[in-house]
C-alpha cells in the first residue's frame, strides 16, 4: 500500500499520479489534500508519512509545490526517510542507497511526464543492504539520539 500526500500545489499532479497507480494496479491511500483549495501541506505530509512510519502503508508518495516543504515536514516523523527527488537517478539511488520509504516531488518543477517515470523508479528499485545498510542504520541512530 502506497499512502499519499500532496498539498494544493501538487493536487493537480497527484492526481495523474493516483490514475497511473490505478493504471499498474498498486493500491494506496490517499491523506489528502482533495482540492486545489489553499492548505497546510504539513498537515498532509504528516498524515501520509505516519502511516508508512507505522507499517500501515510500504512507501509513500507527496507532492507540492517545490517538494521541499512537504518532504522537511515528512522528515520530521521518526522512521521517515523522505528524498525529495528531480529525476530519475536520484529516485533509483535514494531506494538503492538510502532505502527512501518516501518520495516527495514538486509539481511545480517537474512535468506530468517524468514525474510519472520517477514514480516508476522509486517504486520498483529495492534497496541494496550492504554496506549502505550501516549507513541507514546511522541515520536511525541520529533519530533516538
Amino acid at each position: 500500500m502506497i499512502a499519499l500526500g500532496c498539498d494544493h500545489g501538487g493536487y493537480e499532479l497527484m492526481q495523474a499520479v493516483k490514475a497511473h497507480l490505478d493504471e499498474l494496479g498498486l493500491a494506496y491511500q490517499d491523506f489528502g489534500t482533495f482540492s486545489a483549495d489553499s492548505c497546510d501541506y504539513p498537515v498532509y505530509a504528516e498524515k501520509a508519512a505516519r502511516a508508512v512510519a507505522s507499517g500501515a502503508c510500504d512507501r509513500g508518495i507527496l507532492i507540492c509545490g517545490t517538494g521541499i516543504g512537504i518532504s522537511i515536514s515528512a522528515n520530521k516523523i521518526k522512521g521517515i526517510r523522505a528524498a525529495l527527488c528531480s529525476d530519475c537517478y536520484s529516485a533509483e539511488m535514494t531506494r538503492r542507497h538510502n532505502d527512501a520509504n518516501m518520495l516527495a516531488m514538486g509539481a511545480r518543477v517537474l512535468g506530468e511526464g517524468l514525474a510519472l517515470k520517477i514514480v516508476d523508479t522509486f517504486l520498483t528499485t529495492d534497496f541494496e543492504g550492504g554496506r549502505h545498510k550501516r549507513r541507514v542504520d546511522l541515520i536511525t541512530e541520529l533519530e533516538n539520539k
